[in-house]
């Protein structure tokens, strides 16, 4: 498996989850991973990404301050954690894999090889 995203659940609006994402070795050390989203009826968005040397993490403007994204290289792991969560964060979570330039990186067509998903369903 080369990414594998787990976490999530049913949760109350303004509740907190960590989604977690167990990435091969390879892609670790050769790609960005990032975290993406699609809820129903809406096209996949992005959420966040970290470049793979761990310096570097970009957010959604939307999400910025309540979500944050991070890594732990022992467990070949990249979490989200989402705080203060809305019942417009209800979607499936996928981590994902890119190469893209800082311009085109919350481009979701730049990720080229995904999870399988994780769904987050927020209740108000």
């Amino acid at each position: 498996v080369q990414l594998q995203a787990s976490g999530g659940g049913m949760v109350q609006a303004g509740d907190s989850l960590t989604l977690s994402c167990v990435v091969s070795s390879s892609i670790l050390s050769q790609y960005d991973v990032g975290w993406l989203r699609q809820a129903p009826g809406k096209e996949r968005e992005f959420v966040a990404v970290m470049r793979r040397s761990g310096s570097r993490t970009y957010y959604a403007d939307s999400l910025k301050g309540r979500f944050t994204i991070s890594r732990d290289n022992a467990k070949n792991t990249v979490y989200l954690q989402m705080n203060n969560l809305k019942s417009e964060d209800t979607a499936v979570y996928y981590c994902a894999r890119t190469r893209a330039i800082l311009s085109s990186i919350r481009d979701p067509k730049m990720y080229d090889v995904w999870g399988q998903g994780t769904q987050v369903t927020v209740s108000s």
